[in-house]
């Protein structure tokens, strides 16, 4: 093509990822540009943004979950296609360096704890197999090779697989992957009337058939256990969700061989996985959230009720724009369902909006409710690192309630980090969204991103500093249009595991 920036081999290989040249053309377009700020208002606070449930509607809200459930709408969706690599850094770099071996202190406490993590039978076959036994590694100070046993092909290769697949935890009959724990869930808030359970995971490519053989094997105990049939099914993040690399002249990155680098577009490419689900009502949970059955009920529990909150004010909203259909809407229609869209979803109104016509309103009122809903928990702040829920400052002169990342803020504005610290709430990645209009139709949720949302962020490659682009975030820029409702979720909600000593803790660990 005349005046490309692009060979014909650089286009051969756009097109071997799924892509486009203009696409990845606006992809360089936002290197040059650079990432998008979003300008904070102020934090969403209990009674400004944030939603606390009363203790005599959640019963009734846990009912109405349970009706749904019942009819079958309810799905649960697991983003899970990230390796177990920096849950495993610590353990890894001590493997490298072999300190274990020469710091007596550190070499205790690994001995001393090896054997509580749900894998050590695993491990201790896997020794075994390699001609060793691990008590005797363990006595002898050879920690670099229990770690070997560990961590590499040689044993468990643990560091290079999905969380999916790791044990997280002991039982007395056998020690569960947090897949497991994932299935368990499933049954116990989105099983139906004929004991359907649906449940969607997202994986590598390379992991897809690993996690399929191990949902093969243990499919027959949880279906027997709990009298259920599990519809499971794995999807993969497309190619054509990637993004192309550049050098920090915002120029193409290549590799060694003169080839285009692209590389995965971070969690916000799931929005295409999400996307193609025939689903109704999708709870949307990370893979290391899970705790053992003896703390289910509380996730449980409040799974219901953000499920019942989400069907109620569907309702609602379906109610409403079943009215507005019509073709002759009285004023007070128009007033009292304004009121709805500011009580009920923190819908701020643009500057002017009562000086607009009945036809004006009317037709801004359907554009904001017809569009997918999303109730998001939102736990106390207790210095966990994550995002959390803001009021942002829209170009409309209106605001907006979202889930943001510092990385989508100027951190070098006081103002905007004073903003930030201020926070009383965060986001524990535990939503349930519906994806259906009124008519029960699907939305196309691809129109409901905020492209601007575009992280970039550096990174290496053989030694060689790129910059990367990561696409709205799945629930911050690529859920930006959707409404959104924030409610109070209790702390025993959240037990990530983000590093392997997490699951040292007590939330992790059998009585």
């Amino acid at each position: 093509m005349t005046g490309s920036i692009f060979t014909g081999e650089d286009i051969r290989r756009i097109e071997a990822e799924g892509l486009t040249e203009e696409k990845v053309l606006t992809q360089l377009e936002i290197f040059k540009r650079g990432a998008h700020m979003v300008r904070l208002n102020r934090p969403c606070t209990v009674g400004d943004g944030i939603t606390i449930i009363s203790e005599e509607d959640k019963e009734e809200l846990i009912a109405v979950h349970d009706e749904a459930a019942g009819k079958g709408r309810m799905l649960k969706f697991v983003p899970s296609s990230g390796a177990a690599s920096r849950m495993f850094r610590d353990w890894y770099r001590y493997y490298e360096m072999r300190s274990l071996n020469s710091d007596p202190e550190m070499g205790a406490d690994f001995a001393g704890d090896i054997d509580k993590y749900a894998f050590y039978d695993d491990l201790t076959d896997a020794v075994s197999q390699g001609g060793y036994d691990i008590r005797e590694l363990m006595r002898n100070g050879e920690f670099s090779k229990v770690l070997e046993y560990i961590l590499t092909g040689s044993g468990l290769n643990y560091a290079h697989l999905p969380k999916a697949l790791l044990k997280f935890h002991v039982y007395p009959d056998r020690n569960r992957t947090s897949l497991e724990e994932h299935l368990v869930e499933a049954v116990l808030y989105v099983r139906d009337a004929e004991s359907v359970c649906r449940i969607h995971c997202t994986v590598s490519e390379e992991h897809k058939t690993g996690v399929e053989d191990c949902f093969s094997r243990v499919r027959d105990y949880y279906e027997n256990r709990y009298g259920v049939t599990f519809d499971f099914r794995l999807s993969t993040q497309l190619a054509s969700t990637n993004t192309i690399a550049v050098d920090m002249e915002n120029r193409p990155f290549r590799d060694g061989g003169g080839d285009l680098v692209f590389r995965p577009g971070g969690h916000g490419a799931l929005l295409e996985n999400l996307n193609t689900i025939d689903g109704d009502i999708i709870f949307l949970k990370n893979i290391d959230n899970v705790v053992p059955d003896r703390l289910k009920e509380a996730t449980v529990r409040y799974k219901k009720i953000l499920g019942g909150y989400l069907v109620r004010l569907q309702e609602e909203i379906f109610e409403y724009l079943r009215l507005l259909s019509s073709e002759r809407i009285d004023e007070k229609t128009l007033l009292d369902v304004a009121g709805f869209c500011e009580e009920g979803l923190n819908i701020v109104f643009p500057p002017g909006f009562n000086g607009f016509s009945d036809i004006e309103r009317k037709d801004f009122i359907v554009n904001r409710l017809n569009r997918p809903l999303r109730i998001c928990g939102m736990v106390k702040n207790v210095g966990e690192p994550g995002g959390g829920p803001f009021w942002v400052e829209e170009e409309d002169g209106t605001q907006s309630l979202q889930i943001i990342e510092s990385a989508q803020l100027n951190m070098d504005s006081e103002q905007q980090k004073a903003v930030w610290t201020s926070a009383t709430h965060f986001n524990p990645v535990d939503l349930v969204c519906g994806v259906r209009d009124y008519r029960s139709n699907k939305f196309d949720l691809d129109r409901f991103v905020d492209r601007k949302a575009a992280l970039i962020a550096q990174k290496s490659q053989e030694g060689r500093d790129l910059k990367a682009l990561e696409l709205p975030g799945l629930w911050n820029g690529s859920m930006a249009r959707w409404n959104t409702v924030f409610m109070e979720v209790p702390i025993e909600t959240f037990n990530p595991v983000k590093t392997v000593n997490d699951l040292l803790r007590e939330q992790h660990r059998p009585l």
